[in-house]
């Protein structure tokens, strides 16, 4: 099964130039644990999380109303394209720790991918669940 037949179409994204503050009531609002960064052409820049938020602005001490998302966002994401195989996307999940994938097609944010959209697919529910494993026994370890 390709990435393109599990994604979820429908992404909310942020601009690099729009403020900490509004991608935390975004990321409130829609339910979401990350906010792919794209410029006003739809490009992907970045992505953003609560993460981001918490350590890189208000641990900081900085006013999010005042920071600019460009500031705190993870640049050069890890991502995939929608042809790629989802077997492919559990491993870069679970490779770089991380539970979300933005889906990247000739540069532009097409869709996302979830730990939740491979669970909630019958067919890769294992590779979900192995995935997420390798990433708890990663975290395990630096901890540890």
């Amino acid at each position: 099964m390709r990435i393109g037949d599990l994604m979820n179409r429908s992404v909310v994204s942020i601009t690099p130039d729009e403020s900490a503050a509004l991608a935390a009531r975004l990321l409130s609002r829609h339910d979401l644990g990350a906010l792919p960064v794209c410029d006003h052409s739809g490009r992907l820049c970045g992505i953003v999380t609560d993460r981001d938020i918490v350590l890189r602005c208000i641990a900081a001490g900085e006013d999010p109303i005042r920071v600019p998302v460009g500031d705190i966002m993870s640049i050069a994401p890890i991502t995939v394209s929608p042809e790629q195989s989802v077997t492919e996307a559990a491993h870069r999940m679970a490779h770089s720790q991380i539970r979300r994938l933005p889906v990247v097609a000739q540069g532009k944010l097409v869709g996302m991918v979830s730990l939740g959209d491979l669970a909630r697919s019958r067919k890769w529910e294992s590779e979900a669940a192995e995935t997420l494993s390798d990433i708890c026994a990663v975290v395990r370890r630096k901890r540890g």
